[in-house]
């Protein structure tokens, strides 16, 4: 096996278009995706469990490491429901639950036995504490929406990192609602290593000028007689 030189980073394809997957999982670049019911909307799709096996299938037959679907239900009972049998699909998958007080119980119920969730929906460092007491395996933060909120996005991500890291968790910060490359990179260098990104994001980590006119410069002399 070849070595892996990514160390932590961790980088999801939030989507699900299937077209997008197709597209992005087969460059290697992503270690999964992460789905929602917002993002299902957008792609058409129902949330209902009829339509995740089909989703599973695709996103793991096109190279995801790992698949994060959101859970539903406006009970404790019924994102616990709806958690398992969505984690019942593959032991690849894991859960993401919103940070709410009924999120929170089902968190709780779906880690006891075993099951990988990611708390999500943050908007604050406090909140972060709470997934990291609950035991996640991810929390994630939006980044973007927090800026629209007029909050510090970076400075409660920050916070959330350090929060994390002197508690000696193994919780993973997963960045989402990111808006450009720029930020992913700021955010990168500021010691977070995991985040999800949309597909337009996506083809940002290669939209530079000069590396275009490079790369056609390189082709221009391999092609000269």
């Amino acid at each position: 096996m070849a070595d892996d030189n990514r160390g932590r980073l961790r980088l999801f394809l939030d989507t699900a278009e299937k077209s997008a997957w197709r597209e992005w999982l087969p460059t290697g670049i992503f270690y999964g995706v992460t789905t929602n019911p917002s993002l299902l909307a957008a792609a058409s799709i129902p949330c209902n469990l009829a339509v995740f096996p089909a989703l599973v299938d695709a996103a793991f037959s096109l190279g995801a490491n790992e698949m994060q679907i959101q859970t539903f239900g406006r009970t404790a009972d019924a994102l616990e429901r709806n958690g398992r049998a969505i984690a019942a699909l593959d032991p690849r998958i894991v859960v993401k639950v919103p940070v709410t007080f009924d999120g929170a119980v089902a968190a709780m119920r779906l880690k006891a036995d075993g099951i990988r969730v990611t708390v999500t929906a943050v908007y604050a460092a406090h909140q972060a504490l709470t997934a990291t007491a609950l035991g996640a395996d991810y929390v994630a933060p939006y980044f973007g929406r927090m800026n629209d909120a007029d909050r510090d996005g970076e400075g409660e991500i920050v916070a959330m990192r350090d929060l994390v890291a002197k508690s000696g968790s193994a919780t993973r910060i997963l960045v989402a609602s990111l808006r450009s490359a720029d930020d992913l990179a700021r955010l990168a260098a500021r010691g977070l290593d995991t985040f999800t990104i949309s597909p337009k994001v996506a083809g940002l980590l290669f939209a530079d000028p000069l590396t275009q006119a490079a790369a056609e410069a390189f082709e221009a002399a391999a092609e000269a007689d």
